[in-house]
């Protein structure tokens, strides 16, 4: 790794940095009364507008890698940081639009933010590994460090960008502006800095993803491995996204803004833990245990809601549910699959994006208490399929070699 790349590898951080507070704002119960106050909506309402990310990252993540490969990787990354910066504060002149189509807005700019999301996916997960080629896993690593860092001091933040508005509505629109703002600034640093010249390093043409899945045979193995991409997915997510709503709705917590910040405890921990346990346990066991360590813990708070086992549940779910384990499902694809790897690894993200949409999107009209049962329904599927790739795991890897 050459020093010249050291302020480019750190501005990359600093977009997930932000991007770990654009990610969860709207799962922050209090930030949800306030948008759905000005907007005449319910506070379950707003997670449809966190779903819409998805289907930014849908509509996206086709043409986000190809383009990263051909304009290069600080092209894609000005474009995500651009997106941001859009979605961010276009969050902000939402909530002033108040019902006159603010949530309309809302849901407009997240679909710009997670169109946002795939270009900074694509274009700073390869230049990550083109910088610090020498450690590609622990350089990726450090995207899920600073996101979940960012996660845990959002609660703390939310206290110092409250603000009442003439209208007497309490606002967050201080910390919209700022992040946007901060995305136009690493924007204009990414285009400064140098970046390693990822075309000279490829090697002829490469195939695209219609193109490899027009000579790809699926087996059953391989859909398993496709649909945990999903249940992860959900499973996180809807945690992420609705769990405070439960806690304030069944577990009668008035402020469980603190429970970001032991779900980021336990995400942070357990990357440096399962980064240790890898090396002695397979991978594959961990897409089993994992999961069921999360169905027993949502079974735990459903069963017995308080404020104890909601933190409980906060700092299990973001270790065995957004500790790396989606990283992971990628990381036996790449090992089951070497033939078409890189089709089963594109999938796996696709299938993730479209459960943070459908899965979000169902969440929004339904109770809280209806969403921790959707999860724990969706968390026994993961766990099912998690079981069956494990037992079929040796033949695979005989087909494999």
């Amino acid at each position: 790794m050459k020093k010249k790349y050291l302020p480019s590898m750190l501005i990359m951080y600093l977009n997930y940095f932000i991007h770990g507070v654009g990610c969860s704002i709207l799962g922050q119960a209090l930030i949800k009364e306030s948008l759905a106050t000005s907007w005449g909506v319910t506070a379950m309402s707003i997670t449809a507008i966190s779903a819409a990310l998805g289907l930014g990252r849908l509509i996206a993540l086709p043409f986000a890698g190809p383009l990263s490969d051909k304009l290069g990787r600080k092209i894609s990354i000005a474009i995500g940081s651009g997106s941001y910066a859009i979605y961010l504060i276009g969050l902000a002149l939402a909530f002033n639009a108040g019902t006159n189509g603010g949530y309309q807005i809302a849901y407009a700019c997240a679909i710009i933010g997670g169109i946002a999301n795939s270009f900074l996916d694509t274009g700073i997960y390869p230049a990550l590994g083109e910088v610090w080629y020498s450690a590609p896993s622990i350089a990726t690593m450090g995207v899920k460090l600073f996101i979940s860092i960012s996660q845990m001091i959002l609660p703390f933040i939310l206290g110092m960008c409250v603000s009442t508005t003439a209208a007497g509505l309490v606002s967050y629109n201080t910390l919209f502006y700022v992040c946007g703002i901060a995305y136009v600034v690493l924007l204009v640093l990414i285009m400064i800095c140098p970046m390693p010249d990822s075309d000279e390093k490829a090697q002829g043409k490469k195939e695209g993803l219609l193109s490899s899945l027009k000579h790809t045979r699926f087996t059953l193995e391989s859909i398993a491995m496709i649909l945990i991409g999903f249940t992860c997915t959900g499973t996180f997510q809807l945690w992420l996204n609705c769990a405070q709503n439960f806690a304030k709705t069944v577990a009668a917590w008035e402020n469980p803004s603190i429970m970001q910040t032991w779900y980021s405890a336990g995400t942070i921990l357990a990357l440096f833990v399962t980064a240790v346990l890898t090396r002695k346990i397979k991978d594959v066991r961990f897409i089993l245990v994992y999961p069921v360590i999360c169905l027993a813990t949502l079974v735990l708070v459903l069963m017995m809601p308080s404020q104890t086992t909601m933190i409980i549940g906060s700092f299990a779910i973001g270790w065995a549910g957004a500790g790396g384990l989606l990283q992971i499902v990628t990381s036996v694809c790449n090992m089951i699959f070497p033939k078409i790897k890189g089709t089963v690894t594109a999938l796996v993200m696709i299938a993730s994006s479209l459960c943070n949409y459908t899965i979000l999107t169902a969440a929004a009209s339904m109770t809280p208490s209806g969403v921790m049962m959707m999860n724990i329904v969706l968390t026994a599927v993961g766990v099912a399929l998690g079981l069956f790739v494990n037992m079929r795991y040796s033949h695979m890897m005989e087909a494999a070699e």
